[in-house]
């Protein structure tokens, strides 16, 4: 069912200040300008790497779905791991008969298409996010 992985999700109380450690300690040259999500309640930036992207995401607004994360972690860390899928129907409904929950419905992430999230109680404690491929490369 999952392709390759497009990205890991790095909750972040400042996007600014993790691309100073991503920039200037790991060495990323390539990143994209942060913008804001309000309908998912978060900032987003991708660091660019050569297989894959970090994804680093803040919080936007009160109601920010990882006020509560950052709570846990105030300084931050791996929120999700993002696998690509083919279909993302077809992944979530073979999910859900496997006995997987689901978080909610699709929706548009990101990258431009369709997104679901699989409760990490089903997923050996990590927060597992697929997304349908993208028609184009989105990098």
């Amino acid at each position: 069912m999952i392709g390759k992985l497009n990205h890991v999700g790095v909750a972040t109380p400042s996007i600014d200040e993790a691309l100073v450690m991503y920039r200037d300690l790991l060495g990323a040259t390539s990143v994209t300008e942060k913008w804001a999500m309000p309908e998912q309640g978060v900032w987003v930036c991708f660091v660019n790497l050569p297989n894959s992207q970090i994804e680093l995401i803040e919080p936007y607004g009160e109601k920010s779905p990882i006020h509560g994360f950052l709570a846990k972690n105030p300084k931050g860390g791996q929120h999700h791991i993002c696998f690509e899928v083919d279909n993302i129907y077809e992944a979530r409904d073979a999910l859900v008969a496997k006995g997987a929950t689901v978080l909610g419905e699709p929706r548009i992430g990101a990258h431009g298409t369709l997104i679901i999230f699989v409760h990490p109680k089903d997923m050996g404690g990590l927060l597992v996010e697929l997304m349908e491929t993208p028609k184009e490369a989105q990098h």
